[in-house]
């Protein structure tokens, strides 16, 4: 399918209103793992802001409710969590227009502005708003491993004017048809077009709206049930309005609150970078060559005219050839100073070793960024001042960003102090800036991908894994070879790759029913790695002062060890990096997904002990008896053992914990901790 590419000026006033969130109290007497930092919880985010307004005589979306064009109020238009709504690219268009052709034989959307809000699904799905409507849900479907298009009763409304395909006329009934089942002979008049699984337009009256065919329309007659289901039909009356407007109109509809929050993110930023302890600081931008790292740029830039920048991009080495040209490039034509720091083959060399990273096994981030990231930031802070780095992170983006703190100190890597300036932005805002400004953008962003980050990450999407074999299909190629290869090795099917199955560890609930539906095998014939710790560097000394230990687990799971690690101290997990950080009085310890321990203390004994005390309760967890003891003595009732998806039993141990250790003492796996793992013992008498 085609592709193409797409696309300045200053700032000004008036106070928007900010978009709080909330946390569900539903489920409020379940603890977070860990105290609430911004980084992980897990209480759920609520949005309050969840909604956009819509101009009718403007015919085009507002992001507060009055219009800056026409001088009129806006109407409110409710949207699912988590609300991130953006303008369709041209490519999604494309694939929208020719689905509603292919099965209506119409098409009413042409060139009117579409919005689609991401929500939750299989895999990429979105509500599709056309004029303000509602009119379906785009997805990617994981059966067909194709794009369909579910038409809502608003959508329906808009269709029936255009067409008679898919069309069901039932006799009047006085009783409500929404949700009813219905049977032939309930049906009055329908088309010869009709297959089963399809939506269908459906009418009764003077009642419009839409339905699902059980049945091909040449079976309908012979059949004995139903042959249809009524989703929604009402007496509402839908049109599209008579004005096309353009992606320029709504910016001007929108203009003096695009020119506020730009006014307001680059206060955030001024106000920071210009504290006596920062001021004569460099400023860093982390510029990973996606839409959100370009607008913290250019308002970077706009709000720091006199200081210098400097664009820092880690490279992975499987980025997109496009992301990486067009950081290169956009910074060179701009003048700004830009820092790559390149991983090399860094994950090819380290594949065989951890298999295919995983949404719960994310050992790539260490290895391709956070690595490369703490060379620079090392440089940046090696005359003992901060890193401060202006970070384009939005909480919208996911409920795991939702908590993200307008500026907070790195907690994964020391002196860097984050900067988050649009946290509050919603994607829409994020787009209306970037085409008000005119700013140049990542050309991936029209060719249908919604996130730009490695092409190979387990958080891509199905529908964007497709994407990337029609765009570039020898990288494709070359990551699919290897992923049919550890397949087979492991007794999994094409169809456990094909599907999308190896982006986790632990499969969760929707891809457990999809492997179900089509019997696909997703059992390793090598199941868990048996439990192994194994000192790497022994005991150094630390440059920021202190020491470290630092080894590699295997046989535990970084999402299995945040649910235990409260005995031990305060947590944070990142999701995004596949990083869990554990705080006690005397040091901190590091455990990412692939495997590897840090912990960190002033002093050598403190280091070792800590070390220790870690690696205890991941042997715990590795050889769990589920005798139930360490549950019968804890005083507080702060330990659940339960089993998890894959039938393996999992340990949990809530913020509830008041660290006596009295379980880890009665404990049998512990007890033998010394005899299983020798070399810690031995390390720790010599100190």
């Amino acid at each position: 399918m085609p592709s193409k590419n797409r696309a300045r000026q200053r700032v000004l006033q008036l106070p928007v209103q900010k978009a709080p969130i909330k946390t569900d109290t539903k489920n409020s007497h379940i603890k977070p793992r860990g105290k609430t930092y911004p980084l992980s919880s897990s209480k759920r985010v609520i949005y309050e802001k969840d909604y956009i307004f819509w101009c009718h005589e403007c015919n085009v979306p507002l992001i507060e409710h009055h219009c800056c064009k026409c001088d009129q109020e806006g109407a409110r238009m409710d949207l699912s969590q988590p609300a991130d709504v953006r303008f369709c690219s041209q490519y999604e268009h494309e694939i929208l227009v020719q689905l509603i052709q292919a099965a209506y034989g119409c098409d009413p959307i042409g060139k009117r502005i579409v919005l689609l809000n991401k929500i939750p699904g299989e895999d990429k799905t979105d509500e599709v708003i056309v004029d303000g409507v509602h009119i379906g849900i785009l997805r990617f479907d994981l059966s067909i491993l194709d794009y369909s298009f579910d038409v809502s009763a608003d959508g329906a409304k808009i269709l029936l004017k255009y067409t008679d395909k898919k069309t069901v006329l039932i006799k009047k009934k006085r009783s409500h048809l929404s949700g009813k089942k219905i049977s032939f002979d309930q049906i009055e008049k329908y088309s010869d077009d009709i297959k089963k699984g399809d939506d269908v337009l459906v009418i009764s009256g003077n009642l419009t709206g839409s339905g699902t065919s059980y049945l091909d329309s040449a079976d309908f007659v012979s059949a004995k049930d139903a042959v249809l289901k009524v989703k929604k039909i009402d007496s509402k009356k839908v049109a599209l309005n008579h004005r096309i407007s353009c992606i320029e109109d709504a910016i001007n509809a929108n203009m003096k609150y695009i020119r506020l929050l730009g006014k307001n993110a680059m206060n955030s930023i001024s106000g920071i970078a210009n504290q006596k302890a920062y001021k004569n600081l460099p400023v860093h931008v982390s510029f990973s060559g996606g839409k959100d790292s370009l607008v913290v740029l250019d308002l970077a830039c706009s709000a720091l005219k006199n200081r210098p920048i400097k664009a820092f991009f880690i490279n992975t080495g499987i980025e997109f050839p496009e992301t990486v040209s067009f950081a290169r490039d956009y910074c060179l034509q701009k003048n700004i100073d830009f820092v790559e720091e390149d991983a090399g083959n860094a994950f090819w060399d380290h594949i065989d070793k951890f298999g295919p990273p995983a949404k719960d096994f994310r050992w790539c981030c260490k290895v391709c960024k956070l690595s490369p990231a703490n060379s620079i930031i090392k440089e940046c802070t090696k005359s003992g001042h901060i890193c401060l780095t202006i970070d384009g992170k939005r909480k919208y983006e996911s409920f795991s960003r939702g908590r993200i703190a307008p500026s907070e100190m790195n907690p994964f890597i020391p002196n860097q102090l984050n900067v988050f300036p649009i946290r509050d932005w919603r994607a829409l805002e994020v787009w209306m800036y970037i085409h008000w400004r005119k700013l140049d953008y990542n050309p991936l962003y029209n060719t249908g991908f919604e996130r730009v980050g490695c092409y190979l990450c387990p958080a891509a999407l199905s529908a964007e894994y497709q994407r990337m074999g029609e765009i570039h299909p020898e990288i494709y190629e070359k990551w699919n070879q290897y992923l049919l290869k550890w397949a087979h090795e492991h007794g999994l099917s094409d169809k456990f790759v094909n599907h999308g199955l190896w982006r986790w560890k632990e499969l969760p609930p929707k891809m457990l029913k999809l492997a179900d539906n089509f019997k696909i095998v997703i059992t390793p014939s090598q199941v868990q790695e048996p439990f192994r710790i194994q000192l790497t560097s022994g005991i150094s000394p630390c440059r920021a002062g202190g020491f470290t230990v630092e080894g590699i687990v295997e046989g535990v799971l970084v999402n299995d060890a945040r649910d235990t690690m409260n005995i031990i101290g305060d947590t944070v997990f990142s999701d995004d990096l596949g990083m869990l950080l554990v705080k006690t009085d005397y040091g901190s310890v590091k455990m990412f997904s692939s495997g590897s321990i840090l912990a960190t203390a002033q002093t050598k004994y403190d280091a070792i002990r800590l070390f220790k005390d870690v690696t205890k309760q991941l042997m715990r967890i590795n050889k769990c008896t589920k005798c139930g003891v360490c549950q019968k003595t804890c005083p507080v009732g702060a330990i659940a053992i339960n089993s998890n998806e894959s039938g393996g039993i999992r340990l949990r141990i809530s913020e509830s914990c008041i660290r006596c250790g009295k379980c880890t003492e009665v404990c049998v796996v512990v007890k033998y901790f010394d005899k299983l793992i020798p070399s810690l013992a031995i390390e720790n008498r010599k100190n």
